[in-house]
């Protein structure tokens, strides 16, 4: 296990935060932040027989709840069994492109643990699924790809756009140029207990990506990808308002992210093949899985240098990228301290690192 310790980079030139990264690999016994390498962790289940598990959730019993780009959502038991989840056949769920494509994307439960709630970052639908029943039902499709989709205490829907794209093609666009055409949106849940208008909460944004409501802390935080930063907002979450930006962190093309056991915020990073722990209370951030190789570690920097000139790096995301993950690094799934963590990405199978 390695350990490495980062400084804030709130203020930080993002080159000067690259050199960091490889500075700060070696071992640091003075530290008590603990991180995990890529040989810390097994592919799961065996087998690599994951289709995109982009994202996904740990159910109290252990249970896994992973986007599927076959069957929309695949459960995997404790025992490492794959089934499909939430009978998305019922809806006429497929992904048979070109004629139709979808990427179920951004897998998160509700406030109650209840249900799970899906976004399809290729077609814009958002999906909620009963895990009592198994069943699923088709919410909100909204016109443009939907990245992540999240329900708060009230029962409102939040969800980002990346980009204005209704298909893979046009999303990987917003991958090759800067492209200020992502958003939030909050969808009010009406007094009949029905979803109401769509409200557009944030605009121009460079790739809007993963986020997290912390109801606790009455903040938002959003990562803008294309921008290699993590925005924090102060949050009503009555009114649904959002306010007094600023940037919490900056690390390369931030990815999904959740609040751990510690209340740190884990955010993934598919340039760097690494996750973060940042703190959201003064943005203090360091490597806390790492799978970066010596080549990936150099496309990272060539790709960061093409994304300051408004450039993008659609062409580096490469197996010389990813290394030996089975797939681009995208998510996390976390739990409680005494659960392991599992790394998601776009690949065949899980990345499961145990925390002893």
């Amino acid at each position: 296990m390695t350990l490495q310790p980062l400084l804030s980079f709130k203020k930080a030139n993002l080159l000067f935060f690259l050199f960091l990264i490889v500075s700060c690999s070696i071992e640091d016994k003075s530290s008590n932040k603990a991180a995990w390498n890529l040989s810390d962790g097994v592919e799961y289940p065996e087998g690599r027989k994951l289709s995109r598990p982009e994202d996904g959730v740990i159910l109290k019993d252990g249970t896994l709840i992973v986007a599927d780009q076959r069957y929309g959502l695949a459960k995997i038991d404790t025992f490492g069994n794959i089934s499909p989840f939430g009978n998305f056949k019922a809806l006429d769920y497929s992904h048979n492109p070109p004629e139709i494509e979808s990427a179920p994307n951004g897998v998160h439960l509700t406030p109650d643990k209840q249900h799970i709630v899906t976004a399809d970052v290729f077609n814009g639908k958002i999906y909620k699924t009963s895990i009592q029943n198994n069943s699923s039902e088709v919410i909100y499709s909204h016109k443009y790809g939907a990245n992540t989709a999240r329900e708060d205490s009230t029962g409102s829907l939040w969800f980002t756009q990346s980009t204005k794209n209704q298909n893979q093609e046009r999303l990987y666009e917003a991958l090759d140029k800067a492209i200020p055409d992502g958003a939030l949106y909050r969808i009010p849940i009406s007094k009949d207990g029905n979803l109401s208008k769509p409200e557009l909460i944030l605009k121009n944004l460079y790739f809007a990506n993963g986020f997290y409501i912390d109801e606790k802390r009455s903040k938002l935080y959003l990562s803008e990808m294309m921008k290699n930063r993590v925005l924090s907002f102060d949050l009503d979450i009555l009114t649904g308002s959002v306010s007094n930006q600023t940037t919490l962190a900056v690390l390369p093309t931030p990815d999904n992210m959740e609040i751990n056991s510690e209340g740190k915020l884990w955010i993934s990073s598919p340039l760097s093949n690494q996750i973060y722990s940042v703190d959201p209370e003064n943005g203090e951030t360091y490597v806390v899985f790492d799978a970066q190789t010596q080549i990936g570690f150099e496309i990272m920097e060539e790709a960061i240098r093409r994304m300051e000139l408004g450039e993008g790096f659609a062409e580096l995301l490469t197996s010389e990228l990813t290394g030996e993950m089975p797939g681009l690094l995208t998510g996390l799934i976390v739990g409680d301290e005494s659960q392991p963590f599992y790394v998601a990405n776009l690949g065949t199978a899980l990345i499961k690192v145990s925390r002893e």
